[in-house]
């Protein structure tokens, strides 16, 4: 049996709003006779736009009440940037389909600089991302850097209106509004390794709902979900709800997974990066493997100041 009505629930900032139309329409085209429509929910990531991130708890922000919609039934399926995911979901949910990645890095943004590298001292650099934070005062330690919230057009307003010299987004959701042109750089790995899952989206509905997963597996891209099963397993073992200023990045090639992360303080002036790699059928005790390793050396003291 298949569905002829599949809802979505979507955040409603441009971004999510793309990326859960991008996914109704491959839907749509996959399955013709299939009515999809789309539902809008407001989280709590996006009601609270005046406070940093890390101080109003960790990823559940902008997934818990569209959560919620899904195990009531009002809801059949959920888009989500993989990124903005937990790694444990509420008992009766699953991710029943991860997409091919876009690109996975951050870019920089800037309307005076054409490179990260170009700043001078004190000049003042807007990012929401303890990662990003972390990671760039590690290479710029003299770079003032300021918090940025909201969704990517008010950051890129906030941009142009001058309140700061440039600015660190995904690229992913940059290229996917149409706002490539704005991207001067996609910073290297080596000055900044993405989050977890970074460019890939992830769809979300309930564990019993057979129908719908199996309507939903043609989404998935095989090379992106082993590398992001592996960057998901570490984190999970570090996973306290809190944002904390790790990077994450594993590519697939070949049936080899070489995974790469960092564990950094906030202030990026300690930082522990290593890397792994193996069979890509063991992704996900790769990742378990690097975190514990890197923990036993050095992380589980970063993060102790942090937590």
């Amino acid at each position: 049996m298949m569905k002829t009505k599949l809802v979505i629930g979507t955040r409603k900032s441009l971004l999510a709003m793309w990326q859960s139309r991008h996914i109704a329409s491959l839907l749509r085209k996959q399955y013709p006779d299939c009515e999809v429509i789309l539902k809008e929910i407001v989280t709590k990531g996006d009601r609270i736009l005046d406070v940093p991130l890390s101080k109003i708890g960790g990823k559940g922000l902008f997934t818990k009440e569209i959560e919620n919609e899904l195990l009531a039934g009002t809801i059949d399926l959920a888009v989500h940037s993989l990124k903005d995911m937990p790694t444990v979901l509420p008992d009766d949910l699953c991710l029943a389909a991860i997409t091919a990645r876009a690109t996975v890095g951050d870019a920089f943004v800037s309307n005076k600089y054409s490179s990260l590298a170009e700043m001078p001292p004190h000049a003042i650099l807007g990012t929401s991302s303890l990662r990003r934070r972390a990671q760039i005062l590690a290479a710029h330690p003299d770079l003032d850097i300021v918090d940025l919230r909201g969704n990517v057009d008010t950051r890129l307003r906030k941009l142009d209106e001058g309140q700061m010299d440039a600015i660190i987004l995904a690229s992913a959701g940059l290229q996917r509004l149409g706002y490539a042109d704005r991207i001067k750089e996609i910073i290297p790995n080596k000055v900044c390794l993405p989050a977890v899952g970074q460019g890939a989206l992830a769809i979300e509905c309930r564990q019993d709902n057979l129908e719908v997963r199996t309507m939903l597996d043609f989404l998935t891209d095989q090379e992106t979900k082993i590398a992001t099963d592996a960057e998901r397993s570490f984190l999970n073992v570090i996973e306290g709800g809190c944002q904390v200023p790790i990077g994450v990045h594993a590519v697939v090639q070949n049936n080899n997974v070489q995974l790469e992360a960092i564990i950094a303080s906030l202030d990026g002036r300690t930082i522990l990066r290593d890397r792994i790699s193996g069979e890509a059928t063991d992704a996900v005790a790769l990742g378990k493997q690097l975190c514990e390793k890197m923990l036993a050396h050095g992380g589980k003291e970063i993060l102790a100041e942090i937590l």
